[in-house]
């Protein structure tokens, strides 16, 4: 047995360097210089533009995507503009936010909702950013959670605050109320609504059982903000009606036929758009912003919810 083995390596051995001449015949054959060249400089160009696509383009195509959520009235609906992973940083600046928060708010919302990550990492233009979201409270009632980069454990480990206090200040300048695994009631367009903000999950501040301690208002609707879409099963036990989350950005980048193979999610089922799941509805946005300054088939999105 052995020797068959030693006799079988030796002949592909000696194989291999007929199989190598054999291959450079044929290159010789059907490849000339010129055809090289210009295969590599196909190949270049390609690698160029589409670096230049995933980098100076698509980051800053901004869309709005509209959805119609069936919470039992039609007489009273309400227009709720979600907005998540604004990700003010180096690569995504306060003009193009100053341009999305415009596209939200030419939507005329009665109810805006952001879902976290305000920031990316250590930030300082924090008196122009305020100025900048209160543009969104001027506007309408806007509540708010907090993401895994605005500061915490998690953030901390990184090139982040260890906790939130500088994007706490900010959202208070801006007069927007943040809820941190606390709930709030409001009345809008004749219609109750409960809104339940939880603290970040990857931050080791995601309370559920404190957020949800306050018991609504009879009839109310209750509207969940949660920045990471995979606690849906530890608030799988809580009531709400529609939960509403961010993080994933759409994957950033989407393999048509694949899906988001890099979503910060272990559920990468849900990483993008309207679902209906456990006879509840889940938001999840792509979000205005981005890490890196990368995007591919991935746009950044402004999302109007229409609450029937």
């Amino acid at each position: 047995m052995i020797r068959r083995l030693r006799n079988y390596w030796q002949l592909r051995r000696a194989n291999r360097p007929r199989k190598f001449a054999r291959l450079r015949e044929y290159w010789r054959q059907h490849t000339s210089r010129r055809r090289f060249i210009k295969g590599a400089l196909t190949a270049g160009s390609a690698g160029v533009v589409t670096t230049g696509y995933t980098r100076l383009w698509e980051p800053g195509r901004l869309e709005i995507n509209r959805h119609v959520v069936p919470l039992g009235d039609n007489t009273h609906p309400i227009r709720l503009l979600h907005l998540s992973d604004l990700h003010a940083s180096r690569v995504v600046s306060l003009d193009y936010l100053r341009h999305a928060l415009n596209v939200g708010l030419e939507l005329k919302p009665d109810l805006i909702c952001l879902t976290g990550d305000f920031i990316t990492w250590k930030y300082r233009r924090y008196d122009e950013y305020a100025e900048l979201l209160s543009m969104l409270s001027a506007a309408a009632p806007t509540f708010a959670c907090l993401g895994n980069h605005d500061g915490g454990t998690w953030a901390a480990k990184k090139l982040g605050y260890p906790d939130a206090n500088h994007m706490r200040s900010t959202l208070i300048k801006a007069d927007i109320t943040l809820l941190h695994n606390e709930a709030q009631g409001i009345k809008i367009n004749e219609r109750l609504l409960n809104l339940v903000g939880m603290g970040d999950i990857w931050n080791e501040e995601f309370h559920p059982e404190q957020a949800f301690a306050k018991e609504p208002e009879s009839g109310a609707i209750t509207i969940a903000l949660s920045h990471n879409p995979d606690t849906k099963q530890q608030l799988i036990n809580y009531d709400w009606n529609l939960l509403l989350c961010g993080h994933t950005h759409g994957g950033q980048f989407y393999v048509p036929g694949i899906g988001a193979p890099l979503a910060p999610v272990r559920d990468k089922r849900f990483v993008r758009g309207l679902h209906h799941w456990n006879d509840r509805w889940l938001h999840i946005t792509k979000g205005v912003g981005n890490l890196h300054g990368v995007r591919l088939n991935c746009r950044p999105e402004v999302s109007l919810l229409t609450l029937t």
